[in-house]
């Protein structure tokens, strides 16, 4: 890892650091299309292969941490990273970098409905598909290289897959983790495999006061929100609790949050049915986290506050708890990774992570991206561009757009 803008040891910032995240991130905020897991490849391009942050053990280790915490695991990755390389100006900058410029989208979107067309047919959003597929591939090969050189862990990895494709569930997802992780503490013993420490500290300056601050502060919001919410009938109040409850108790992120938020506006009649589903098509649509179709949401409530006003609301409500939980789960995951049993357990998860990642190439990537055969040449052509001829992933991304704008 390349800590020439880090200083473990006194906790400073060299000026820059947070202008450098900022970039990087407005950079992948603008061009990683294809939901969170394709952000997984983006993220691994950029900071892994490109800037090498991060080796591919310690991007896993975040990987791993983000699977567990409820939340959008993309956007937590994200911030984990700004913060590492830039303290909590990093993280912030990190967020705000890669999530508003499709919030922006939703934002204008949701402001000027009427005016936009049906997007699911446009042949350039089958070329960003297709991209996506290309970017997940490459990621999935390189993590297992990385992750999964023996058998065992190899294993591991294909049980997982195998378990999440015969039971497509979010909570099998994590289930699948858990067992990776066990299945590590009791199997990979010995062979060298107790000898495969951390390479070097992830290099988090987060304290645990400061960890235990962030997550007293989590419990507190998500248990009086709602209280305070009711005694005032405040409606900024309620449209507070309404998308930090839903930030809080979904796990896997993206596609996850989405019953949830029907649940808690359209139900309740906070947002009309038709709109909720025309921004729904609109979010399959825009590089970012899926979470900012909580902006559009905000956007849209029927009884106020509406506009910028409310979208502001909603997006940063949706996405404080991932805020909260990644500072606060840092700390003690930075020591824990140290331990030896630990390492073992970490192992079995890594390798249950590939497994993950293998089914969701499948599932949705590839199904969903790959709708006949140009599409899937036109993956196979960014595939080779990425791997062979180190095109970075937002050109190729912006490039197989174009093509599918064309062609498709």
């Amino acid at each position: 890892m390349n800590d020439s803008t880090i200083d473990t040891q006194s906790g400073r910032t060299n000026p820059g650091a947070i202008t450098e995240v900022f970039w990087a991130f407005l950079r992948l905020g603008v061009t990683s299309f294809g939901g969170p897991v394709a952000h997984l490849g983006y993220f691994r391009d950029a900071f892994v292969e490109r800037r090498q942050w991060f080796s591919d053990r310690a991007y896993a280790d975040l990987v791993a941490l983000c699977q567990f915490l409820p939340g959008p695991a993309s956007s937590q990755i994200g911030m984990a990273i700004g913060l590492q390389r830039a303290g909590i100006g990093g993280l912030l900058a990190a967020w705000f970098a890669f999530t508003m410029p499709s919030a922006i989208f939703m934002v204008a979107f949701a402001i000027g409905l009427a005016s936009f067309g049906d997007l699911a047919g446009s042949g350039w959003l089958y070329g960003l598909k297709a991209a996506a597929v290309a970017v997940v591939a490459q990621a999935v090969f390189g993590m297992a290289k990385n992750l999964t050189p023996d058998a065992k862990r190899a294993t591991i990895a294909g049980a997982a897959m195998i378990i999440v494709l015969l039971v497509p569930n979010s909570a099998v997802q994590g289930l699948a983790i858990v067992i990776g992780g066990l299945v590590g503490l009791v199997w990979l013993r010995g062979d060298g495999v107790d000898d495969e420490g951390p390479r070097h500290d992830l290099g988090f300056r987060v304290s645990r006061t400061m960890g235990v601050a962030a997550l007293t502060a989590f419990i507190v919001l998500l248990a009086l929100l709602p209280i305070v919410a009711a005694m005032t009938g405040d409606p900024s109040l309620r449209l507070l609790d309404v998308f930090y409850r839903s930030g809080s108790l979904v796990f896997g992120g993206g596609h996850v949050v989405l019953p949830l938020l029907n649940a808690e506006t359209v139900q309740t009649g906070l947002v009309e049915h038709n709109t909720f589903l025309a921004g729904y098509g609109a979010a399959q649509a825009v590089p970012g986290p899926l979470f900012t179709f909580a902006a559009f949401l905000g956007a849209s409530t029927t009884t106020g506050p509406t506009g910028l006003i409310g979208a502001a609301i909603a997006l940063v409500a949706i996405f404080l708890p991932a805020g909260l939980l990644t500072i606060g789960a840092l700390p003690f995951w930075e020591r824990l990774r140290h331990a030896r049993w630990a390492r073992r357990a970490l192992m079995g998860i890594n390798g249950a992570v590939v497994g993950i990642l293998a089914a969701a190439l499948y599932d949705p990537v590839f199904a969903q991206g790959i709708t006949s055969p140009t599409t899937l040449a036109l993956a196979v052509v960014v595939f080779i561009a990425q791997t062979k001829w180190n095109l970075p992933a937002w050109a190729a991304v912006i490039g197989a757009g174009l093509v599918g704008l064309i062609f498709l």
